[in-house]
């Protein structure tokens, strides 16, 4: 399935998304932008023979046609670092760092975190082709929350941003993301729409199907003294509030509260959920938090089926997983949780139903996945297209794997130094790179 960009400006210019080929015939995923700005997208197909630019403008007139066109305008934006946390995968670093450097933010750093390293191939890539564009530092210890208090530590900026090795960040992404803290100093956490780069395979159309990281092209603040109505479960359903591929929050909020629990993420027993723990403990500390659609990273979702199978476990895993940090280390939301359980529980099992897809399987039996190609893109956050059995199976059991992997991962952070994990920027000056080293982010929603 084909990846494009198509905006509704007047002068309707079409082109692929982030290292996909010019669009011809066939399935195509679109983003549809005006103004600039992201708006939707839309799934449509181009006959062979006809001009792509002018069927998928149809098709976008038709859903998302009308309104204003929004002029990109000059933001205030804070001071920001940008923590990239990665291991072993220089290629693809590579890829992000380029668009990282191609911002249009007036004034940032980036800090690569090679997490628990092997070889050089990292530090070698840093020094040989970014110089002085790029800081580097290294965790020995692995984990991506680790890694991330490892980011903190050195970071200089007002805000720290923080999204993965395997992403193309839009050129606006930046100034996007850290514009709510200039307009808002009650924010303490900001997030962004994630949208696949690449629909190639059969398991990366099925976690797009699913709903994959987006949450959708309306702005919302979530106000910890003003509830959204509608959610009972908030603010532990923190899936819905972003993915830490497209994060930052104002760093003295994050410093104040301790940063992410060394015990979550993906390197450790409990496979994920180190940005979840992130954005309830900054709610929690009576700080909101602000999703915004107009910040974008394409990332590239996981391409075999065994790789979409070991997702789905770390799905349900991080789950429970953030939520076992959470109530240790803030037990005073522990009666606020049991108030939630009942309706939490009933939310958990829809949350992993399977589902059919339209030619009535859904069990993803083959070694692809064979029903992976219905109803792309997803509802975002619906939960209404294909989700196989084998997949809702592998979900539950990691949730109930998810609080003995956080508690097996405290246990293996005991033989080390607490202020290399526990609070790994404490006492620790923002001008120091470090001394420490994060393998693929394993989301868990």
């Amino acid at each position: 399935m084909q990846i494009a960009e198509l905006e509704l400006d007047g002068t309707g210019s079409l082109r692929p998304g982030p290292g996909s080929p010019p669009v011809t015939h066939g399935e195509v995923f679109v983003l549809v932008r005006r103004g600039g700005r992201p708006v939707g997208t839309l799934l449509g197909r181009v006959p062979e023979g006809a001009d792509p630019k002018a069927v998928l403008l149809t098709l976008a007139a038709r859903e998302h046609g009308g309104g204003p066109v929004a002029s990109v305008s000059a933001l205030t934006v804070p001071s920001v670092t940008v923590v990239v946390a990665t291991r072993e995968r220089s290629g693809q670093l590579a890829h992000a760092l380029d668009s990282l450097l191609a911002q249009d933010h007036p004034d940032f750093e980036i800090v690569v975190v090679d997490n628990a390293p092997v070889t050089d191939a990292t530090r070698d890539l840093v020094a040989h082709k970014y110089a002085e564009r790029v800081r580097y530092v290294t965790e020995p210890v692995p984990g991506l929350a680790v890694a991330h208090n490892r980011g903190v530590a050195a970071a200089r900026g007002e805000v720290i941003a923080f999204t993965d090795d395997d992403v193309v960040a839009d050129p606006r992404w930046l100034t996007e993301l850290t514009a709510p803290f200039a307009a808002d100093p009650g924010l303490g956490c900001a997030t962004g729409l994630i949208l696949p780069a690449r629909l190639r395979t059969p398991a990366q159309v099925l976690l797009e199907s699913h709903g994959g990281f987006a949450k959708g092209f309306t702005a919302r603040t979530y106000d910890p003294y003003d509830p959204p109505a509608g959610e009972p479960l908030f603010p532990f359903t923190a899936g819905r509030f972003g993915s830490g591929a497209n994060m930052a929050f104002r760093t003295a909020v994050l410093r104040e509260v301790g940063g992410f629990d060394p015990a979550t993420g993906a390197g450790t027993p409990a496979r994920g959920g180190d940005d979840l723990y992130g954005f309830v403990r900054v709610l929690a500390q009576g700080h909101r938090l602000h999703y915004t659609p107009r910040a974008l990273v394409w990332h590239h979702h996981r391409e075999t089926w065994r790789d979409l199978e070991t997702q789905a476990f770390g799905y349900g895993a991080g789950l429970t997983a953030y939520l076992t940090a959470v109530l240790v280390n803030r037990p005073a939301l522990l009666p606020a949780f049991l108030a939630r359980l009942p309706r939490g529980a009933a939310y958990a099992r829809t949350l992993t139903a399977s589902r059919e897809a339209k030619n009535g399987t859904a069990e993803g039996g083959t070694a692809e996945g064979g029903t992976a190609g219905a109803g792309v893109p997803g509802g975002h956050d619906s939960r209404t297209h294909a989700w196989p059995r084998r997949l809702s199976r592998l979900q539950r059991r990691g949730m109930l794997y998810g609080p003995v992997g956080y508690l097996r991962a405290r246990r293996a952070l005991r033989g080390v130094p607490p202020g290399r994990v526990a609070s790994a920027f404490a006492g620790v000056s923002v001008d120091d790179p470090g001394d420490g080293s994060v393998g693929p982010r394993e989301e868990a929603r």
